[in-house]
């Protein structure tokens, strides 16, 4: 068997268990925003957009072995990922002023946010001095979203 058809099998396994972990998501249940308008359209599509090009930057960054410039250019790249959710959420806010329940919740979810942007903003020129420093910063912002956060629940209970 050739290596090529190694990597298509491997391919073609995880897209089916990516599909079947997506198939066995629950809806949430807990609806906190009570309010869509356009500016939340155009604000989700700008977080979307970003996020579209992350495949590309670690792709890139990937191919080229974490040189310095690609991984700034990453570590860029979630940066303006952080920006777009942060516009996000205070479009959200806006559009609910009335929600207070939901207002609470989206000011924890700021500073997780805010945080996020800090450890991105610097590790793009720590790229430069150590690769690892930048690595560090970009896994540290990921073990902080990958906690899962409950806020969202505990205000609905208490409102």
């Amino acid at each position: 068997m050739t290596k090529t058809r190694v990597e298509a099998f491997s391919d073609g396994v995880i897209a089916i268990i990516i599909t079947i972990m997506v198939l066995e998501m629950k809806v949430p249940q807990i609806h906190s925003i009570k309010e869509v308008n356009g500016s939340m359209m155009w604000a989700n599509l700008h977080l979307l957009f970003w996020l579209s090009l992350i495949p590309f930057a670690s792709g890139w960054m990937g191919e080229n072995h974490f040189e310095p410039k690609t991984l700034a250019v990453y570590a860029l790249l979630l940066n303006l990922c952080g920006v777009a959710y942060y516009v996000l959420l205070k479009v959200i806010q806006s559009c609910n002023r009335d929600n207070e329940t939901f207002r609470v919740v989206l000011e924890k979810q700021s500073r997780k946010g805010m945080l996020s942007m800090v450890l991105y903003t610097i590790a793009i020129p720590a790229a430069f001095l150590h690769e690892a420093i930048a690595g560090v910063l970009i896994i540290m912002v990921a073990i902080l979203w990958l906690i899962p956060d409950r806020n969202i629940e505990k205000a609905e209970k208490e409102h």
